[in-house]
């Protein structure tokens, strides 16, 4: 190839580039006379940065008329704006509510007790009390009520020994066990001493002076060994006698505020509720245990001994037969019943008192035995395997019966209308009666119950002076398909049917 050749192929190519360097658009060069692909930026020869004001600069204008006068300003609108926050912090505090002080509560106050007078019958031995702590503390309850267990013959005063257990209950290393894993779970746990338990006369036909002086050092020698409280039968009969005040003495004295108080417990039984309250007041005792509502079947009758006997609540306990440890099945001969009495136990002013197998509505034995306890009730029957319907069905009652008692025992615990809280009498006829508790600001609670074996209308318009809503929610109930739970319900009146029972509640209005 020639010279001229390769000359005029260069030409070529570097035409190529520059058409390869013209716009993309436009028929025109760009603006400014560049072409497509190249950038060209100025740089500022003199580029000034800020770098503030110098100390000096700073103090000049700090000290001149204008800022001067402005940092006056912005530390009086300061001042102002923070006393004007005090002020309304202490307008608002001044004009809220003011909550009601708590009262005094002792750990018997605080949930349910729950009796054991047969070892057997609980739980075969006294290890077994050990053994099924955990499903107890399932139920709430601040107590146990164990005995009587301690060696004595019928009617035999110089055969009782209160240090030494009957071998066919247990023995007292065992017992000491079960007051000891119980502390650990946080349940209180009360000896019974009912001196002649086996016998007629529950202090023997002799000197109650001499059994007295007894039970004195049994209270002094178990309650060493842990146990946090003595229970004695027949309060009315022994509070009046010289040696009482020696039994008080040693169950109650050197209490101070960071000790852990321990309980005197009595019972008593065919008092009238007067009788019972002035018990209250001359026996010193800390807590009275009464038949009342089981000797008293009316509704009116036992309005009225609530009413008699509200202001005691802390020192009253309530059962249904527990006064003779007899199981709640013996008076509420229904699943009905037994939710509707278990609901009424754990509303009313006062500690309830249970005995063994009531959460499940174990059936009451003979007089002279005891009903042998039910554990197996979540076991459900094997799939494939033939049931039996009868036991199937009697299983899930229980299991339905130990859900309410639940969640009756754990919302006594949580709401302290229902724990402490002021009673008003609402309604009450033969066979049916309600009742409001409330507290300071807290949700207040209606129990309304009918026993009876008709339907009842309770009509809550008579309850004269207590301002009450239009209408309140259902928070439990025995009859789900009239009265729902948080169902809401006109307060005028309710129907309850036979054996059926219902809790309202409705907010606290300032």
């Amino acid at each position: 190839m020639s010279k001229d050749t390769e000359i005029d192929m260069k030409e070529v190519e570097l035409n190529d580039l520059d058409l390869e360097k013209q716009p993309i658009t436009g028929d025109g060069p760009a603006a400014g006379g560049e072409k497509n692909g190249s950038v060209k930026q100025k740089v500022p020869e003199d580029e000034v940065t800020f770098t503030g004001l110098s100390k000096e600069e700073l103090m000049k204008v700090a000290g001149t008329p204008g800022w001067v006068r402005t940092r006056w300003v912005l530390l009086v609108l300061f001042w102002l704006g923070w006393v004007g926050m005090l002020a309304g912090a202490i307008v608002i505090i001044v004009q809220a509510p003011r909550c009601k002080p708590i009262p005094e509560m002792n750990w018997w106050n605080e949930g349910p007790l729950y009796q054991i007078s047969d070892v057997k019958a609980f739980a075969d031995e006294m290890k077994g009390i050990e053994n099924k702590l955990d499903t107890i503390n399932q139920l709430k309850v601040k107590g146990l009520v164990l005995g009587p267990f301690h060696t004595v013959q019928a009617d035999q005063p110089d055969t009782l020994n209160f240090e030494e257990l009957n071998p066919v209950q247990g023995s007292k290393k065992a017992l000491v066990d079960v007051v000891d894993k119980a502390h650990k779970k946080g349940i209180s746990v009360v000896l019974d001493l009912t001196p002649n338990y086996l016998g007629t006369a529950r202090w023997f036909s002799t000197n109650v002076a001499d059994v007295m002086e007894k039970v004195k050092a049994a209270a002094e020698y178990w309650l060493s060994l842990g146990v946090d409280g003595i229970k004695v039968p027949d309060l009315a009969f022994v509070a009046g006698s010289a040696e009482w005040s020696k039994l008080q003495d040693a169950v109650q004295a050197n209490r101070t505020n960071d000790s852990k108080k321990r309980v005197l417990m009595g019972v008593v039984e065919n008092m009238s509720a007067t009788e019972v309250s002035q018990l209250v007041n001359t026996s010193g005792v800390d807590l009275i245990l009464s038949n009342l509502l089981s000797s008293e079947s009316g509704g009116m009758e036992r309005i009225q001994a609530l009413d008699t006997l509200n202001l005691k609540q802390r020192s009253l306990g309530w059962g249904l037969g527990a006064t003779q440890q007899d199981q709640l099945s013996k008076w509420a001969v229904t699943p009905a019943l037994i939710r509707l009495y278990q609901l009424l136990l754990f509303t009313m002013p006062g500690t309830p008192v249970f005995t063994y197998g009531d959460e499940i509505g174990l059936r009451a034995g003979n007089d002279s035995e005891s009903p042998k306890m039910v554990w197996d009730i979540e076991e459900k029957p094997d799939e494939g395997a033939a049931v039996n319907e009868t036991a199937e069905a009697e299983r899930q009652e229980r299991t339905s019966i130990r859900k309410w008692f639940i969640s009756l025992s754990d919302l006594r615990g949580k709401e302290r209308s229902l724990l402490h809280g002021d009673y008003y009498t609402l309604y009450s006829s033969a066979s049916s009666l309600s009742f409001l508790r409330l507290w300071d600001q807290s949700e207040r609670y209606i129990t309304a119950v009918n026993w009876g074996t008709e339907a009842h209308e309770i009509n809550f318009t008579s309850a004269k002076g207590l301002e009450l809503p239009e209408t309140a929610k259902v928070k439990l109930s025995t009859d789900e398909e009239n009265l729902k739970s948080d169902s809401t319900v006109s307060l005028d009146k309710i129907k309850l049917g036979p054996g059926q029972a219902v809790l309202l509640q409705f907010p606290y209005k300032g």
